[in-house]
């Protein structure tokens, strides 16, 4: 399998030149995809178009390196829709990986706005960089919740199942993928036996709609409720490429311009200036190093047995 490096190696003498119309979005300006990611994230693509793999006329990237969380409360865009057939190119929120904290143990946890810690190990909850394919799409009921009038709704939520090349080739392993950024929280158990999602006993869950666009994830891409719709279909039957930006060797280039008193940008490593700042040093936590201390970890903190799910109040429903 081709690695984002020698997929971009093996295709740069084949690819066509960017079209004219593109090159207004090439920058790292507001809703501009930065040179490095979007010369990656094209060369995968049609590295994978040449191999038959791929016969989608869109593609997509994600810069990492880039706030999620803007000081204005709106959530940055660093997701990008690229399709040069039909010149159209879009870019829109998501978010990164929180990682975790394990007290006593190790913190490689994230805030919001800015991404500091990646991986590829299991149950770390990092952004793992570097080159997927979207796979088969599962949609899942998530539960009932209340609306603004007093009403219920249902939440269904459609995943896309993202497959690694190279670092990032335990994705499938780590349910690595993308949706929306939604889930139904504070949950209780309704008796609703009409339901087609209700259990043996007849009863659904049945709580509050969170809406986390502007949050972290588990590792996966989230978008918003009300543009995942739009990436979904365009994968649905007809598997595209992901880059998503930085991987690991990007990260290890940072640390050593930033620990030879270099900026980035000197050395001819990118990132974004204002996560930057934010952040520090980056780190890669490979799967090598992190796994064990996970496991360590869950072994000495077995979780506790799992407590019922309450019965809603009646006066609620």
């Amino acid at each position: 399998m081709l690695t984002a490096v020698s997929a971009q190696a093996a295709s740069a003498q084949h690819l066509p030149p960017a079209p004219e119309w593109l090159k207004g979005h090439i920058g790292e300006g507001d809703g501009q995809i930065a040179p490095t990611v979007f010369e990656r994230a094209r060369a995968l693509y049609f590295s994978k178009v040449a191999e038959g793999k791929v016969k989608n006329p869109c593609y997509f990237a994600m810069d990492a390196t880039r706030p999620n969380d803007l000081t204005d409360g709106k959530a940055g865009g660093r997701f990008y829709t690229i399709c040069e057939a039909s010149q159209t190119f879009s870019v829109i929120s998501s978010g990164h990986g929180s990682g975790r904290k394990l007290p006593g143990v190790v913190d490689f946890s994230n805030d919001r706005a800015c991404a500091r810690n990646f991986g590829n190990a299991l149950d770390s909850n990092l952004t793992a960089g570097g080159a997927y394919l979207t796979s088969e799409i599962k949609t899942s009921f998530k539960g009932y919740y209340r609306t603004g009038s007093g009403g219920q709704a249902l939440l269904t939520r459609s995943f896309v199942q993202f497959d690694g090349v190279g670092e990032t080739a335990n994705a499938r392993q780590r349910a690595i993928g993308g949706h929306a950024a939604a889930l139904v929280s504070g949950i209780c158990m309704q008796k609703k036996p009409e339901s087609p999602y209700a259990n043996r006993d007849g009863y659904v869950p049945l709580g509050k709609l969170v809406n986390y666009a502007g949050g972290r994830s588990d590792g996966c891409t989230s978008w918003s409720p009300a543009e995942a719709p739009m990436v979904l279909s365009t994968v649905k039957d007809n598997p595209t490429t992901v880059y998503i930006y930085p991987e690991s060797r990007d990260i290890a280039a940072m640390s050593k311009a930033l620990a030879s008193g270099r900026p980035g940008s000197h050395a001819g490593v990118y990132w974004n200036s204002d996560c930057l700042k934010e952040i520090g040093t980056p780190r890669f936590w490979n799967k090598e190093t992190l796994e064990p201390l996970i496991a360590q970890y869950k072994k000495d903190h077995p979780a506790p047995p799992p407590k019922p799910v309450p019965i809603c109040d009646p006066q609620m429903n």
